[in-house]
Order: C-alpha cells, then structure tokens, then sequence
C-alpha cells in the first residue's frame, strides 16, 4: 500500500503547474504540509488509489502480452516447426495451438478434455504437443515412454499413449506404462528400450530450453497464435482466443 500512495502522491506533484511547485526549494514545512494535503485527499478520496492500482495492473498486463508476443516471435520456429514435436488437431489449420505439459500436471489432465473437445468441434485447428516435464522423475519417464513410442510405433501410437497418459491417475512406473501401451497391442519391451535414445533427451533438451526462452515456469502454458496464455483456461476462453485470433 506505501508504494501505490507513493505513486499516488508523486502522481499528484507532477499534475501542479511548475510554477507552483518547485520541491527542491521547498522547505521542510512546506514538505510536510504538502505530505499533509496529499494524505487528507486521500482518506477522503480512497477510490484514487483503487483506480491507482486498477490503471497499474492494466499497464503490466498490457507489457506481458506485448513482451509475450516479442518473445514468440523471436522464436516462433522452434516453436512451430521442430522436427520431433507431436502434430495433431488438422495439420493444415488456419490457427495453430501450441501446449508445453506434462503428465502428472493436475491443471493439465483438467484441461486435457477442453482441448480435445475444442480440437475436436472446431475442426481447423493445428494442434501441437511439447513433452515438458518438470514433476519430478516420474514426469521425465512418463515423457521419455511418449517419445519413445512416437519413434517406435508412429504418430497415431503417441496419441493413443498421450490420450491414456493424460487420463491416467496411477502411479506413473514402468510397469504402468508397459500396460498402458499393450493394451493399444503395442510391443512395450521395444518402446521402453528405445527411452535412454539420445534423440529423446534432445527432444526434451530443446523444449526446456524453448521454454526458457520464452520464460514458461509451469504446466500447461498455451501459444495460441501470437499469445501465450499461462496456466489452465476453459473451454469457453479458449474459443474466445481463436475467434479473436481469426478476425486478426
């Protein structure tokens, strides 16, 4: 609160014509009557300092979203066009829907079926994945298992596998993830062989780094388009970010 009647006050000064005020001339009474006058207004003016914060918090969100869309446009082709991320929704869609998650991410298992239904109704939409995890040593083998599966068995076993991960409640091990992938008739022992490749550590090698670059902390982090949107969104905000995207 001291620094939003800092702002305030500072705010107040600078409105006054120079000739009335010249603060390095002033002296400490007249400092502090004028201090006297700026807290009186105010207490009898409190809606100020709300309006204050309001104009505030307007600004830092208007410089977040111009600094997000700096920052996926600098890397706009590791974001769009790597060459071992998932594509899925229509490859051929006019707006392209870009999700860094991981596995055991609750928001991200709550969000799963808000995507897929958007994907799913809207029919035009470019849908890619980024293996992202960063919960713990079990994101990492969830993940891993992913990968390995898209390079084993193709794109449509690594849907099917995503699909059970993101709805799967378990304890994410080994043994789990060998069951989840038999059960699509799946060879299992192939898939978990292949999860120590080089290019599988690549792969989550650049999307952490991507993810830095573009200053993603957490799961699930959107790029729609030229934004990006942190955290979980529901499916009416969602189409709302692609309506507005399209008439652009």
């Amino acid at each position: 609160m001291t620094r939003f009647l800092t702002s305030t006050a500072l705010a107040l000064t600078l409105a006054l014509p120079a000739a009335a005020l010249d603060l390095g001339s002033m002296t400490d009474a007249e400092r502090s009557a004028l201090h006297d006058e700026i807290r009186n207004y105010l207490l009898e003016n409190p809606e100020v300092i709300m309006e204050a914060v309001a104009v505030l918090e307007q600004r830092q969100q208007q410089d977040q979203v111009s600094a997000d869309q700096e920052m996926v446009s600098r890397n706009s082709d590791a974001i769009f066009n790597d060459d071992h991320s998932w594509v899925g929704g229509n490859p051929e869609g006019d707006i392209t829907i870009v999700e860094f998650l991981d596995y055991r991410c609750g928001y991200c298992k709550r969000a799963f079926g808000e995507v897929k239904e958007l994907l799913e109704t809207d029919g035009n939409i470019r849908f890619i994945v980024k293996e992202f995890p960063i919960l713990g040593e079990a994101s990492v083998m969830a993940s891993r298992f992913a990968i390995a599966t898209k390079l084993e068995a193709g794109d449509e076993a690594y849907e099917s596998l995503h699909d059970a991960l993101m709805a799967f409640n378990g304890d994410v091990t080994e043994a789990a993830l060998k069951r989840i992938a038999t059960s699509f008739g799946l060879d299992a022992d192939a898939i978990a062989a292949r999860m120590e490749d080089d290019e599988i550590s690549e792969a989550i090698a650049q999307n952490h780094a991507l993810a830095g670059a573009l200053q993603i902390t957490g799961t699930p982090t959107f790029v729609m388009g030229d934004q990006m949107v942190r955290g979980y969104v529901p499916l009416e905000g969602m189409e709302q970010i692609v309506a507005e995207l399209r008439k652009e």
